[in-house]
Parts: C-alpha cells; structure tokens; sequence
C-alpha cells in the first residue's frame, strides 16, 4: 500500500460526517455503491456485469434494502454521511431529500459536459430532464394536459416528479399509477356502455351495478388511503396548498366538491364503509362479483391474473379513469421510483453513468420483464407491446396524464391526515365541513416551519 493511501483513509475517517470516502477498489477502479429496494436489489444485480463491460474502471456494487426500511435508513445514512453514491427512491421523496440537501442536481454543468454527456451518453435524457424539456414542460402546464415529448421520451407528468423549485433532481426509472380494475362481464350485464369517460356515466353505471344485485356494492375503497380523494381534487383543478405551498386549501372548493363525491360513494352504498374488511379479500370479493370496480395499480396486473378463477380470463379489465369533465382520461397521480445521486459522493460522474444506463429503454425493458415493473420510457412501452397489449394499454392512456402531489418534504404527513379525516367522515364521526376545516388547520401548522424559512428566504433577497 502507498503511503498516501492511508493518509487518504486518515482524512475520511476525520472528515466521515462530510461523506468523504476513497473511491477506488483494490484494482484502481472507480466504485460506485448503489442501494436498491426491495426485489429491485436482487433484480439488478443482473444488470451489473453489462453495465461494467460498457464502462471499464468503473465498479458498482449493490446492496439490497426493504422497503419498508428504506426511508429511514436513507435518513439514517445521510446523518451519518455513510450515504450511497447513488440509490432508488420513491417519487414522493424526492422533495424531502432535496430540502435536506441529500440529492445532486442533475441539470447542472459538471467538467463541461453536455446534458446528455452528465447524465451518461443519452440524449434522449435531455428532452426529459435537461434546460426546456419536458421535466419543467410539465411543471408549467399547471395540471394541463401535459405537452408532448420527444418518442421515446419520459411521460411528462412522471418527469415532474423529479423537478423541485425548477431543478431536475431524479431520474425516473419505473412507474405506476392508479386506475380502476372492472369486472367487464357484470358492467356489461348492467347496461354500461364502456369506456366510462364522465363522472357523471361512472357514478350512473355504479348506481345500475349496486341496485342490480344484493348484498352488492360497486366499487371497493380502502378508508384509511389518501390517494383517491386526492386524485378526484386534482381531476376538480385541485391545488391542495396555497400561498406558494405554505398553507392547507382544503376548504376551497375544488377539494371540497371531490371530498364530498368520494365520501358521498360510502353514503350511498356504492362502497363498503367497512372497506377491505367488510368486503372479505379484494381478490375474492372481486371474483364473487361483490364490487365490480377497484382503483389500484399495475402492482395487481400479475395478482388479478394469478389470483383469480380462471373462468374469469376475459371478463375483466383495465380502464383509464372518468373525468368530471370531457378532458377524458382524468387525471392521476404519478407515481413510482426514481434514481438519484448523493450530493456528497466523491463518485458523481460514474454515479450519472450508472443511472443513465438504469434508464436506457432495453435495461427498462429487462427489469419489466424480470419483475413486471412498468417502465418510464415511451420507447420501452412500444418495443415491449405494452402500449397495445389488454391490461396495461389502459396504463399508457393513463400515464399519459398524471400529476405528481405536492412537492414539499411536509406531503407525507399531510397525505396521512387527509386519509384520517375522510374516515371519520366515512364513519360518521366527524362532518365535511369540520374535517376540511381541521385538515386546513393542521397543515398549516405542519408548513409553518416552511412559511418561515420563505419569509427569511424573502427578507434576505430584499423582497420584503
């Protein structure tokens, strides 16, 4: 060992907090360490060999993490500065790591090089992250229809996802989003004509569904999640925060009619107010015709299909979700996971690398077709037939307008209370009027650390 070498190691144990680390393996090569989550850490490590066959000096290693402890060991790691060089994350918490300034920018200059150059050799990136493309398109459409990107490209409403305050902090990597799962044959049965464009045509075929048969409900909601009322405000032009995300608007009246629409779903029998429990197992109630619509994910593509009796094959599907309006589909959240880069890693360009590579349309398509995860890129969708084939053809309508939620690092425990209070409506606990006025109420309280810091913000750039 030279004698620099331990000199180096020396500093990193003095500078450990500042993520300080020595980079190279014993061969001289250039390490990159990768955390992965769930069964995605056992997935890519197939990937590895071909990555580093494509890039010689470069090494990555990969360490598997649940997601269940995900969150908090990245927490953990970034307050010990023992963080990844580069990792998976969920979509929702790109806004937190980037208020703790865990995340590189990925937009920025680094050596000189070009967007595509940083990001590791492929321009079709640069419409979906770089200065004017589709990421910041997307911001800028304000709950729109999102704009068109290059073939191939990343779908807009995911790429927003990724994009704080104007800057592109993550590259997206698999998505999802909630749509609704039908049983085809009993809608068919009830007089509904399909696809159900309008709330007004989805609220009459639930209504025909529920009076059609007994003990029969139309659509299964688990009470406690907060993600379908908020998909109903943002197709009502929802906000949900105010004054440049500083406050609650939940009383406004956007949220308050979708609010009112969802709650009204349990008052009117459509839904179980007993959720999952009342209607016994979601796949066994859905085989037995007990409710004919689910809202969920490409994550129950593979659970219906396997879970299901087989005399069903063909008689249920998939659907993009009704709109209050004729903006058909309306819209839903963007979701998923992304890969980013430590702001501390001593490795950032190897790091772009590997994330680029991760991103490329065929190391997509591999990891769709090892675990069924939906790929970001258009381009996969097309050269897997999955823009075509039953069941996720709904998912790329879908995709095609999705909106990320607020991007704060408070939204997670905002979203909780939202889940809270309209169970407590749902069980008669409590009345709309008091649990907006409550969810308004405790997520200012929530933002007040974030309406301050604004306010410094403010006074120091002379605004104020």
């Amino acid at each position: 060992m030279s004698r620099a070498r331990p000199i180096l190691l020396l500093a990193c144990l003095v500078l450990a907090g500042a993520g300080c680390s020595d980079a190279r393996d014993d061969s001289g090569a250039r390490t990159v360490e990768f955390w992965a989550m769930g069964r995605e850490g056992e997935l890519v490590k197939q990937l590895v060999p071909e990555f580093e066959r494509r890039n010689l000096g470069i090494r990555v290693r990969v360490q598997q993490i649940p997601w269940s402890a995900a969150h908090e060991k990245l927490i953990t790691a970034l307050v010990g500065g023992t963080m990844p060089d580069a990792f998976q994350l969920g979509s929702t918490w790109v806004a937190e790591l980037v208020a703790l300034r865990a995340l590189e920018p990925l937009d920025r200059p680094d050596d000189d090089r070009s967007t595509a150059a940083r990001l590791g050799g492929d321009p079709s990136l640069d419409a979906a992250h770089g200065d004017g493309g589709a990421a910041r398109d997307a911001v800028r459409a304000d709950g729109g229809t999102p704009p068109d990107v290059t073939d191939g490209g990343v779908f807009p409403g995911i790429a927003a996802a990724n994009v704080v305050d104007g800057t592109v902090f993550g590259v997206p990597w698999y998505v999802d989003t909630r749509l609704l799962f039908v049983r085809s044959d009993i809608l068919e049965a009830s007089g509904c004509t399909q696809p159900l464009r309008t709330w007004d045509a989805w609220l009459a075929c639930m209504t025909r569904v529920h009076d059609g048969g007994r003990d029969r409900f139309a659509i299964l909601l688990p009470l406690t999640e907060w993600e379908t009322p908020v998909i109903l405000a943002l197709q009502r032009g929802a906000t949900l925060l105010r004054d440049d995300d500083g406050r609650g608007d939940f009383q406004g009246s956007a949220f308050r009619t979708a609010f009112e629409t969802y709650v009204g779903l349990f008052a009117r029998g459509l839904a179980p107010r007993g959720g999952e429990a009342q209607a016994s197992s979601l796949y066994q109630g859905f085989g037995e015709g007990l409710f004919s619509f689910v809202l969920t994910g490409p994550w129950n593509l593979a659970q219906f299909a396997a879970r299901l009796p087989a005399d069903l094959a063909g008689k249920w599907t998939t659907m993009p979700l009704p709109a209050p309006d004729d903006h058909y589909p309306g819209v839903s959240l963007a979701g998923g996971a992304s890969l980013a880069v430590w702001r501390g890693s001593h490795v950032k360009h190897e790091a772009r690398r590997w994330t680029a590579f991760l991103a490329e349309p065929e190391q997509q398509a591999a990891l769709y077709r090892a675990s069924g995860a939906l790929p970001a890129r258009r381009s996969a969708w097309r050269a897997l037939g999955l823009d075509t084939a039953p069941g996720t053809r709904a998912f790329w309508v879908q995709l095609g307008n999705v909106r990320p939620p607020p991007r704060v690092p408070e939204w997670e425990r905002i979203a909780t209370l939202i889940g809270r209070r309209a169970e407590g409506v749902i069980r008669g606990e409590d009345t709309v009027d008091a649990a907006l006025a409550a969810l308004d109420e405790e997520a200012d309280r929530i933002l007040e650390k974030r309406r301050w810091l604004r306010t410094q913000h403010d006074t120091r750039d002379g605004t104020r």
